[in-house]
């Protein structure tokens, strides 16, 4: 094998089972995280081990789900422009024919605009089946894109991509209007749990996460984000899965909640912007078709059904490291005691101390 085709090692383990419910997926799995980051694998199995102790385990739900692509055009002013916007979004029917003509999977749900000077800006949405969907709405956008050049009045070519996607990047608008799957992950801990497992009260955790998520973020400038580390289990994730790992710099944007009720602990991640898919670039390994197959997100289901499930566990698995941290956190040196003794006891695994 040559350097040019050569495949880089990341250490892998499956971690729980954990527990999940919701409008999507009702299941005890473990899950896969490839992480150099050793620490993860066992925070995730802590909270994978509270989902367990949950009557109803993490509650996840599918709120929205679409991919985005923006392209831009030019107009002679900017009351061309909103003629041309007004004009498009009136025909946003024969433009879904259009999508139809060049994609079995791909249908446009949406068009969105923005008008800046004489520059047109439109973000096309898409509902994309089991892909991801960011090739399948790139090619249905170049293909809106020639008809509306040759249809529309007054506009000329811009770019095929104009960043108001936004694909990629940290922004406020995918937050606010979606892009990949939307989902809502809750999880009510009872109280002995808290403390047997977690080693803390639902009280210390609430007041942690109002502090350092919450007003730690706003004082940092964060971008629609509340959360400690919800890259670390998305990167884990991804890898494993044979996500585009780059979109964890959208999908970490999120929110935690956490609320004490009379002692048990309300604990909640939504997570807005989350890009997965089960076909596509990066599925056709062997150990990617193994971890999707071992998920459960390889099935014979209907379009989109089993990237819907994966998405909910990639949620759950948030939570489930989320959690633990925050935890882990209420207590002083709790978090760099075990990472030490951790990296220590990994480390001397490999040189077989």
């Amino acid at each position: 094998m040559t350097d040019a085709h050569a495949i880089a090692g990341i250490p892998m383990r499956w971690v729980g089972p954990l527990r999940i419910s919701g409008n999507v997926a009702d299941t005890e799995t473990q899950v896969p995280l490839a992480t150099y980051e050793s620490p993860l694998w066992p925070s995730v199995g802590r909270g994978a081990k509270v989902s367990r102790l949950a009557e109803k385990g993490i509650v996840a739900t599918l709120v929205d789900e679409r991919m985005t692509r923006s392209v831009l055009v030019e107009a002679t002013d900017a009351q061309t422009a909103l003629a041309a916007a007004r004009t498009i979004e009136a025909r946003i029917d024969e433009l879904r024919e259009v999508v139809r003509g060049c994609s079995r999977f791909a249908q446009l749900i949406g068009i969105r605009h923005e008008i800046t000077a004489n520059l047109l800006f439109l973000r096309f949405e898409f509902s994309t089946g089991d892909a991801s969907g960011h090739n399948m709405a790139t090619l249905a956008s170049d293909a809106l894109l020639g008809h509306l050049l040759q249809t529309v009045a007054g506009i000329s070519y811009g770019s095929i991509s104009a960043n108001y996607c936004t694909d990629k990047k940290a922004s406020a608008i995918n937050g606010i209007l979606g892009r990949g799957k939307n989902v809502v992950t809750e999880l009510l801990v009872p109280r002995e749990v808290v403390a047997d497992v977690l080693h803390t009260t639902a009280a210390k955790i609430v007041e942690l996460n109002i502090r350092k998520n919450l007003l730690g973020t706003l004082l940092a400038g964060g971008v629609r984000s509340a959360n400690a580390h919800y890259a670390n289990m998305l990167l884990a994730f991804y890898l494993a899965t044979g996500q585009d790992a780059a979109n964890i710099v959208e999908g970490s944007q999120g929110v935690v909640m956490a609320e004490d009720r009379d002692g048990d602990l309300y604990f909640s991640c939504t997570l807005p912007n989350l890009i997965v898919g089960t076909v596509g670039n990066g599925k056709g390994l062997g150990f990617v078709e193994t971890n999707l197959t071992r998920l459960g997100c390889k099935a014979d289901r209907e379009p989109g059904e089993n990237a819907r499930r994966l998405a909910v566990l990639a949620a759950a698995t948030v939570l489930c490291g989320e959690l633990s941290l925050l935890a882990a956190q209420t207590n002083p040196g709790e978090l760099m005691r075990a990472h030490v003794q951790l990296e220590r006891d990994n480390t001397t695994a490999k040189v077989g101390v």
